[in-house]
């Protein structure tokens, strides 16, 4: 893998989401799951839990921790990849939550890049 040549470096890493895509779809083949995310959830509805505000304040807590931690110098990709999926999982309007798992995917290549760097 050439570090040298960043799109090359992420296409590779990517061939391996894709590799690891298909091992999936081999194994529990087409899943069409509900998201689970923003005000979706029977069991807070039946304790009258408005789970989308707490996913939302969740989210919310998230940012600062990343802010403060980028702030004070002490940022780490486990701040922000914890910032993009609280966010993703505070969305229940389809188009913002695949916004925001885009930006988780995204995170997580960045991260693999960076631990592949390290290794070289």
């Amino acid at each position: 893998m050439s570090y040298a040549d960043p799109q090359a470096h992420t296409m590779a890493v990517l061939d391996q989401v894709l590799d690891e895509r298909a091992r999936q779809d081999a194994k529990w083949g087409e899943q069409n799951h509900p998201d689970g995310t923003g005000d979706w959830d029977s069991v807070a509805k039946r304790r009258d839990i408005d789970l989308h505000v707490l996913r939302r304040e969740d989210a919310r807590a998230a940012q600062a921790r990343c802010d403060r931690a980028a702030k004070e110098g002490r940022i780490t990709y486990r701040h922000i990849l914890d910032e993009e999926v609280r966010e993703a999982f505070a969305e229940d309007e389809p188009a913002r939550l695949r916004s925001e798992l885009v930006q988780v995917a995204a995170v997580a290549v960045k991260w693999i890049e960076a631990i592949d760097r390290r290794k070289a």
